[in-house]
């Protein structure tokens, strides 16, 4: 059996003093398991400034240091978007440049609608974070705190591994790639090359150190680019495998209704269904706050990823062609930690309905015929309710499923052979 907890905490993310009055602890290992559970978040969400606008208790000073990060973030966007969006739409005229510039501005855009969405999304994902912390302090069993580390431990190496792919990917697409492709016109000029274009029509681009601030920026976008990218793949896989967490520790209080060894507290089986069906609902509202939080997060991953992935594909084929060993290495580091990203949305949502599946097997599992009365008939509620588990959805539009991933992968090839007929 967990203790309850008496020493005060010492950081500033765990601050005991909000508990008092309002819950209970009982786990003595809290800190260190949402510090476990959250990190990954926190490394993230902080250096774009949303952590300390999503978390609840921040003080007034980390509120302001946020703000000037968050002003930071937006400048160095639209220090991308402002010359390169226009000039890919308007300026451009090779058919060819403007689909090998589409991709890298297009997923800007789509960096920087994502990042507005955290901001907009901020109290729902707040109450995210406060649940989670709520139910690591709560928790009685150490079989449950162990089921919830295990759980934890998924989510925070589905949010490693995205980082991986995508940082490995995005900076060699920003650095080497740009630093290889000088084109020397003759022995007194060479180009330099840059990610995005459009500022020859406001600086000379190429003089120094014009060029190095320039390269600098760049390479400062291509960081927020992918810490937004990473930072919402990493919400969704924290919440979505805490959700399942708190679903398996609930199919164990299910098993122990009829017995009652496991549920302190609670010596009759009424009084059992009561602490299951206020678990049950409490389980159901966190994934409707998930659900909330991703929902138009998810609408533009799926449409970007549709399109990025075609895009991906096609540039990968024309440096195969060329046979540019560094662009085709680092357009397939893109295009799988691309198609990851989204398949990781897409499985956390399976995972999702799985788990809340199962909560209706368990509940038909349990020795409901030693029940006395019509104790039984109160299973029927939970058991109904398993027939609609929640999951991700873009947008309420359609469903996150392996069947959405599939559909996008064929759509992207689709979106590619259509792309080679127009710029062949």
């Amino acid at each position: 059996m967990l203790q309850s907890a008496s020493h005060p905490a010492n950081d500033s993310m765990h601050d005991r003093s909000r508990l008092s009055g309002r819950i209970q602890v009982h786990n003595v290992h809290y800190e260190h398991d949402i510090r476990y559970a959250m990190q990954i978040c926190h490394w993230i969400l902080k250096p774009i400034g949303i952590w300390h606008f999503v978390y609840s208790r921040s003080s007034p000073s980390e509120k302001l240091f946020s703000s000037t990060l968050v002003f930071t973030c937006v400048s160095v966007l639209c220090f991308v978007l402002v010359p390169s969006g226009p000039y890919v739409l308007l300026y451009e005229k090779d058919i060819y440049m403007r689909v090998k510039l589409y991709g890298p501005v297009g997923f800007c855009l789509s960096c920087t609608i994502k990042y507005f969405l955290l901001g907009v999304r901020g109290t729902a994902i707040g109450r995210c974070i406060e649940q989670v912390e709520d139910d690591w302090q709560v928790i009685r069993q150490a079989d449950h705190r162990k089921v919830m580390l295990k759980n934890a431990m998924v989510g925070r190496r589905l949010a490693i591994l995205c980082v991986i792919l995508l940082f490995s990917g995005g900076l060699s697409y920003h650095t080497i790639m740009p630093l290889s492709a000088k084109i020397k016109i003759n022995e007194n000029l060479t180009i330099r090359s840059l990610v995005y274009p459009g500022y020859d029509r406001y600086f000379n681009v190429q003089a120094s150190p014009v060029y190095e601030i320039v390269f600098g920026m760049h390479c400062l976008s291509c960081l927020i680019q992918y810490t937004i990218t990473t930072a919402t793949c990493s919400l969704a896989a924290i919440f979505a495998s805490h959700a399942c967490g708190q679903v398996q520790i609930l199919m164990t209080l299910l098993d122990d209704l009829v017995d009652g060894k496991k549920i302190e507290g609670s010596s009759t089986v009424g009084k059992r269904l009561r602490v299951i069906a206020k678990h049950h609902m409490r389980v159901l509202r966190f994934a409707a706050d998930v659900e909330e939080v991703l929902r138009e997060i998810c609408l533009i991953e799926l449409v970007a990823a549709t399109l990025i992935i075609c895009l991906l594909e096609y540039y990968f084929m024309m440096e195969w062609k060329k046979s540019d060993a560094i662009g085709i290495v680092t357009y397939f580091i893109l295009l799988v930690s691309f198609a990851f990203n989204l398949l990781i949305f897409c499985y956390i949502s399976e995972l999702l309905v799985e788990e809340f599946r199962k909560i209706g097997s368990a509940a038909y599992n349990v020795n409901w015929y030693d029940l006395s009365g019509y104790k039984a008939l109160d299973l029927t509620m939970i058991i109904m309710i398993s027939h609609y588990p929640p999951r991700l959805t873009a947008g309420k539009f359609c469903d996150l499923s392996f069947n959405t991933f599939s559909t996008v992968l064929r759509t992207s090839l689709v979106y590619l052979n259509l792309l080679r007929t127009v710029t062949e």
